[in-house]
C-alpha cells in the first residue's frame, strides 16, 4: 500500500480546493479524485457538503467505486456532528479539513458546529467541574472508526524548512480564496429558509 506523506496530502488538498469546491474523496493509492461535491443546504438543511459528497460517492457504480477504506476524505470545514456520523456510516477511516470549528465560528460566523456538539453530546461526568467540562475535547479525533487531522496539523508535522514554509503560505492563500467564496455564499443563503443559517 502507498504511504501517504503529509506533503502529498497537502498538495492534493490545497490544489483541489483552489480549483474545485470540496468536500472531496481521493483514492489513497494515488490521490486521484474519486468524487467532488459541495453543499446543497439551500435545497435541504441536511445536504452539507460531506453528506452530499458521500451520497454521490455511493451513487457511483459499485463495480468500479473504490472501497471507502481505500479513500481519503477531505472537507473544507471540520465536519459537524451530522457529517461526522455520515463519514462514519460511510465507512471512511479518515478525514482531513482546512478550517477548524473555531475558524468556522470566528471567521465565518457559524457557531452551530460547536454549539450542537456541546449542547447535545457534551455530558458532564460526575464530579467534573464546569471548567473541566469546557476544556474537554469536543470529540475523539482518533477512534476505532477513523482518524481526523486538520491541514494545520499536517503542516505542523513537517520538518522545518523551505517546503514547510511554502506549504504554510499556500494554506493561507487557499484559506483567503475560500473566505471570499464563503462571503458570497453566506450572504445569499439567508433567504433560503435554512433553520440555522
Amino acid at each position: 500500500m502507498t504511504t501517504l506523506t503529509n506533503t502529498a496530502l497537502l498538495h492534493a488538498f490545497l490544489d483541489t480546493t483552489e480549483k474545485d469546491i470540496v468536500p472531496l474523496i481521493f483514492k489513497k493509492s494515488d490521490l486521484s479524485q474519486v468524487m467532488v461535491a459541495s453543499n446543497h443546504e439551500t435545497s435541504s438543511p441536511l445536504l452539507h457538503g460531506e453528506i452530499n459528497c458521500i451520497q454521490k460517492f455511493y451513487g457511483l457504480d459499485a463495480a468500479t467505486r473504490p472501497s471507502a477504506k481505500d479513500c481519503v476524505f477531505f472537507a473544507t470545514h471540520e465536519p459537524c456532528s451530522l457529517c461526522l456520523s455520515g463519514i462514519t456510516w460511510g465507512g471512511f477511516d479518515n478525514h482531513y479539513f482546512l478550517f477548524t470549528y473555531e475558524d468556522t465560528r470566528d471567521t465565518f460566523s457559524i457557531p452551530y458546529d460547536i454549539e450542537i456538539i456541546e449542547e447535545v453530546f457534551r455530558v458532564p461526568v460526575e464530579g467534573e467541574t464546569p471548567t473541566q467540562l469546557a476544556n474537554r475535547a469536543l470529540y475523539n479525533k482518533s477512534n476505532k472508526f477513523w482518524k481526523a487531522k486538520s491541514v494545520a496539523d499536517l503542516v505542523d508535522e513537517l520538518p522545518e524548512g523551505e517546503e514547510k514554509e511554502g506549504l504554510r503560505k499556500k494554506v493561507e492563500h487557499v484559506r483567503g480564496l475560500y473566505g471570499k467564496l464563503s462571503e458570497t455564499y453566506q450572504s445569499s443563503k439567508g433567504d433560503a429558509g435554512i433553520p440555522l443559517a
